[in-house]
Order: structure tokens, then sequence, then C-alpha cells
């Protein structure tokens, strides 16, 4: 595993996390979306990035956190996961996106609780100016449910 300096850091309610940022191609405002038939709570539909149709994820659904409005601030992080071998692109929605910036000092492992929760979605803990920042295993946290990423459309249908 190579060891990443650089992250993009979002904000989704009160939390701070984080993406490594060579996986991130771009960010965009939110945009209309052709949502899907039967698909997950968390997949929210399909966007026209330069012609190719990119699933969105909720990243507040997929924490299990409440919904929430957009806002000015909310942005659709395009990046590339990695998904049944091969590398996928797909828009991730977050509350807010702050900054390109490393980390002060090195990602801790997450905790250990003694209880069942879903930490192999976490490549580490880490501070940013004195608070915590969750950096996520992208490819595992959208592995939680492919199924989504299964349902992309092909392009020509993205209104």
């Amino acid at each position: 595993m190579s060891i990443t300096s650089q992250y993009v850091t979002l904000g989704v309610a009160q939390d701070m996390f984080a993406v490594p940022v060579e996986r991130v191609q771009e960010i965009l405002e939110p945009q209309p979306m052709a949502r899907m038939p039967h698909a997950p709570a968390d997949f929210l539909g399909i966007i026209d990035v330069r012609g190719e149709g990119v699933p969105v994820i909720d990243l507040r659904t997929r924490l299990d956190l409440p919904a929430a409005a957009d806002t000015e601030n909310t942005r659709i992080i395009v990046l590339e996961v990695q998904l049944r071998g091969s590398m996928r692109k797909l828009g991730l929605k977050a509350d807010r996106v702050f900054e390109v910036t490393g980390l002060d000092g090195d990602l801790e492992p997450p905790p250990e609780i003694g209880a069942r929760w879903r930490a192999e979605t976490v490549r580490g803990v880490g501070r940013r100016n004195g608070t915590f920042v969750t950096v996520f295993d992208l490819d595992r946290l959208i592995a939680m449910d492919a199924v989504a990423l299964d349902r992309q459309a092909p392009a020509d249908l993205v209104a």
C-alpha cells in the first residue's frame, strides 16, 4: 500500500473526512441526476460528466447519517474506486469540501471498540489543526453496496 500524504478533506454533518487526492478527478456543484428505479437509498442517480454517466452516492446515507437538504456548499466529488478488479468512476456527494492538504502526523489505525462495526471502511484516523479526520478506504466504502454501481446506465440515458 502506498503512503498518501495529500488528501481532499470534506465534511458530512459535523465530522471531517478525507480521501486520497490522487483518487479525486474533479469536484462539482450539485446538478440534475437521472434517478434509477428501485435503487438503494444511497444511490442518488447518474450525472453527466463530459458525456459519461457517473453514478452518485450520498455519503450521508452511506454513513447512516440523517438526510439533509443540499446547501450552497454541497459538492459532488468525482473519483475513482476499484470495484471487482477494475477502476470505476463515481461521485460522492458531501456536505462540503474544504481543501487539499496533508494531515498533522501519521494516520492511526481505526479504533477497536470491542463491538461489531464497519471499521474496514476506514483507512485510518488523522488530525488536522486539532480536529480528527477520518480517512476513508474508498474501495471498501463503496464495495459495501456494489449493487449501485452495477446499475450504472449508459451515457446516452443521462438527461
